[in-house]
């Protein structure tokens, strides 16, 4: 039979979006993009040289099968079905369509859907196994791989997932959806449909290494559904999906309520086993945390996770906690943290120069605010690869000094040398710190005149922080407090939710507080997060606008890391260029999730391993089992109805 071909073209490096799937939506990616343009595609020629088929990919090694691979320890296989799971979430939404870059898409929209395969929990390296697809096939050379789907997979509509669908899935994503996919698929020339349910992907270079995983965890559209309807555009029509879920009811932009598959393909493959356990799962948004918070213990929510310390701290003494219907405890986390903190925008003249965010960065006194707002219970982003082996050392190793060295006229002098440090806060050293802020403001153009901070031109140095959430406007108030003594101007600006996410995917802002998170595998995702292309890409993770020749090289050169060595020095060397530029104030994180759940509704598996909460992973505490909801005070439901 004739072999279909449907190919697109590399695409420029574009980003954002945060995913993948946890390089992933931390993860790799979590979501994908719609609609074929059939004269923009071209042929791709399939090599015939491809290795024997598998059930996984690896990273860095021939993957073994999937047999000898460690299970999924942190589910518990036997875990009774049935019952709701009740969530709560903050904002509003007004699309179904999670990979348009416009509009605010509804939560857990990722239950709907499936990838070609799914990363392996419990394991250090990258390892890859099947999901909708049955086999991978993957030459020697990394530059093809042929994905089989299984024949069970079929939509929530009855219709087969097909060879077609990828193929589809593949070109909308990167022609219309959100730029980040014509980054983290560039280097993906083409797929081939060669079956009914078979594609080839001809990979442009083998040493990517991470490439053909990144493809495997594209998810799969119904191309029969999209027919029509353009992936970038918001949708407010539920799209059929392979997932565990179905969207079974809405109130837009309140409400959402899924409903699960009892006919699902998928249930009975081992990388499922123990999940997926909830007969409903149904989530409420709020306008506030805090209602939010007192929604759950009016027992409008089974489950919640606590930001704020303070309120973890004060706010729990309420009597479900205390006569022990509510559990709270406290979740280990371990995996890589990336970097949090107030992301500066260069795109902005008064930002672009790096004397001023240095200056910036003395002035915010993270050490008293631990104290006095936090309890001494945070601690600092130290790395943009904070928790990871691939953070960068005092000072730099031998294998990156020798890299350095090919751009040692483009690079500052300094970065031969020690990593910058971080200013130590606290009232004794405001006095110091204040002084080397404005010397560094001084050499910057900057002079103090009438007790306003002003440029050669009389343009006084004013900022705007935006933020969605009032309860950060009080964190701010101190780092305004102390920019006013030097005649800096901070402005605090709250908006809505849905301006928020559309001003920050257009960087229409000058300060925002954001996390950029890492995975233990650092690959692709770096180009969304510092690249030159990354910069002016609509909806990136560049927030800071990073535009260095250098760092595109170097990230180029990470992701075509050929050993877990070099990916080691070549991250590293990233991380310290990107601390030299001072593009961040970093601000505080926790080695653990604070979460409460009320006890005789859900259950965690024995075993939750240290990656955070798998929700999925839980249960009812006994089969078949939905337990009564708790009647709401009128006051509390009262204040919930305004809340909405």
């Amino acid at each position: 039979m004739h072999a279909e071909t449907v190919a697109a073209a590399a695409t420029p490096r574009h980003p954002a979006m945060n995913h993948a799937p946890y390089r992933q939506l931390c993860g790799i990616v979590a979501a994908l993009k719609a609609g074929v343009c059939a004269a923009l595609l071209a042929a791709v020629t399939v090599s015939p040289a491809l290795g024997a088929p598998s059930e996984v990919l690896g990273l860095w090694e021939d993957a073994q099968q999937s047999e000898s691979l460690p299970p999924f320890a942190q589910v518990n296989p036997d875990a009774p079905k049935g019952g709701r799971l009740r969530q709560s979430a903050i904002g509003t939404f007004d699309s179904f369509n999670p990979f348009s870059p416009r509009g605010v898409s509804a939560a857990q929209l990722g239950l709907t859907y499936e990838t070609l395969g799914v990363s392996q929990r419990g394991t250090q390296e990258f390892i890859m196994r099947g999901l909708l697809a049955e086999s991978f096939d993957l030459s020697p050379d990394r530059t093809t791989l042929r994905v089989r789907l299984r024949p069970q997979a079929k939509f929530s509509d009855g219709a087969p997932v097909t060879a077609q669908d990828v193929a589809f899935t593949f070109t909308a994503l990167i022609k219309q959806a959100s730029p980040v996919y014509r980054s983290y698929y560039e280097q993906v020339q083409g797929v081939e449909i060669t079956g009914e349910r078979e594609v080839v992907f001809k990979l442009a270079s083998g040493t990517n290494r991470e490439l053909p995983l990144i493809v495997c965890q594209m998810p799969v559209l119904p191309a029969h559904w999209w027919q029509g309807r353009n992936l970038g555009d918001p949708q407010t029509s539920i799209m059929p999906g392979s997932g565990p879920y179905r969207l079974a009811g809405s109130v837009m932009g309140s409400r959402l309520i899924y409903e699960r598959r009892k006919d699902w393909w998928g249930k009975n493959l081992p990388v499922n086993q123990g999940r997926y356990n909830f007969d409903t799962v149904q989530v409420d948004y709020y306008r506030d945390v805090s209602v939010a918070r007192e929604a759950f213990f009016a027992g409008e929510a089974d489950f919640y996770s606590e930001s704020n310390i303070k309120d973890w701290t004060n706010a729990y003494n309420v009597p479900a906690v205390r006569d022990g219907r509510i559990t709270r405890q406290l979740q280990e986390y371990a995996s890589p943290m990336g970097m949090g903190g107030i992301f500066m925008n260069t795109r902005r003249p008064a930002l672009a120069d790096r004397r001023v965010r240095q200056a910036l960065n003395l002035l915010f006194d993270f050490d008293w605010m631990n104290s006095a707002f936090f309890y001494n219970a945070y601690t600092r982003y130290s790395s943009f690869f904070t928790g990871s082996p691939f953070a960068a050392q005092p000072l730099p190793s031998a294998e990156e000094l020798e890299l350095m060295e090919h751009w040692r006229d483009k690079l500052d002098p300094a970065v031969f040398g020690p990593l910058p440090a971080q200013p130590a806060g606290g009232r004794d050293t405001e006095r110091q710190r204040m002084r080397a802020a404005l010397h560094l403001l001084e050499e910057a153009g900057w002079r103090i005149h009438n007790g306003e901070m002003l440029n050669a031109q009389g343009q006084p140095l004013s900022l705007t922080i935006l933020t969605s959430s009032p309860s950060m406007q009080r964190v701010y108030t101190p780092f305004r407090n102390t920019l006013k003594r030097l005649g800096i101007i901070l402005n605090v600006r709250l908006v809505d939710q849905t301006q928020y996410v559309s001003r920050v995917r257009a960087f229409d802002f000058d300060l925002i507080q954001a996390t950029v998170r890492q995975s233990s595998n650092p690959g692709n995702e770096q180009r969304n997060y510092w690249s030159s292309t990354a910069a002016g890409a609509r909806g990136s993770r560049n927030y800071a606008g990073i535009r260095d020749a250098v760092i595109d090289t170097l990230v180029d050169e990470l992701v075509a890391a050929p050993t877990r060595n070099d990916l080691h020095t070549r991250a590293a060397l990233l991380d310290r260029l990107l601390q030299h530029g001072c593009y961040v104030i970093p601000a505080w994180y926790s080695g653990s999730m604070r979460i409460a759940w009320w006890k005789d509704r859900i259950t965690p598996p024995a075993e939750q391993g240290n990656e955070g909460v798998d929700i999925m992973a839980w249960h009812v505490p006994a089969a078949g089992a939905t337990p009564p909801v708790q009647a709401v005070p009128a006051s509390a439901a009262q204040t919930d109805r305004e809340a909405r």
